[in-house]
């Protein structure tokens, strides 16, 4: 016998599995695992929607996806080491907009999990430091030297992209 789909919990899944994919997939980077954490999530929720369908979904969500991510991230510990970080663009030319999400993409795969999370929730979400720190499950001082780690490491990969001129 097949249990019945509370149909605000299916109308509230259809309205943000899309916007839910797009951070899943930020936070690592693989279309598939972001499908697959994103599934997971939604599981999550459907199991309690009866109490946090009135208190904060999005949230709940948003928590599941990143503890999940890297919680992933620390049992598969993928490392691509390469001996020279390739080039896109010659030195003074400005990129074009597919050449910066290229490049912002492999930029973020050169962060750990945690740091990722922090990137995406900060500037893709646009959250504080305290509610990036809520979703994490962690302190704002571990937020804040993260985001720290994290802007110093992608401005070493993509420099003059990440808030700092090229030096000339």
């Amino acid at each position: 016998m097949r249990a019945q789909v509370d149909p605000e919990f299916a109308s509230y899944v259809a309205a943000r599995q899309h916007q839910f994919l797009r951070v899943a997939f930020l936070v690592c980077g693989d279309r598939r695992l972001a499908e697959d954490l994103l599934q997971e999530a939604f599981v999550k929720l459907a199991l309690r929607w009866d109490k946090i369908r009135a208190e904060n979904p999005d949230g709940f969500v948003r928590t599941v996806l990143y503890r999940d991510a890297v919680s992933a991230w620390r049992h598969r510990r993928r490392e691509v080491l390469v001996d020279v970080v390739p080039e896109h663009r010659r030195r003074g030319e400005e990129p074009d907009r597919s050449t910066m999400r290229i490049d912002l993409l492999g930029a973020l795969d050169t962060l750990t999990a945690k740091q990722r999370a922090v990137v995406v929730l900060r500037y893709f979400e646009d959250r504080s430091v305290a509610e990036a720190a809520d979703a994490l499950g962690v302190s704002e001082g571990t937020v804040k030297s993260q985001t720290y780690a994290a802007l110093d490491r992608l401005r070493a990969v993509i420099p003059g992209y990440v808030g700092q001129e090229e030096e000339r």
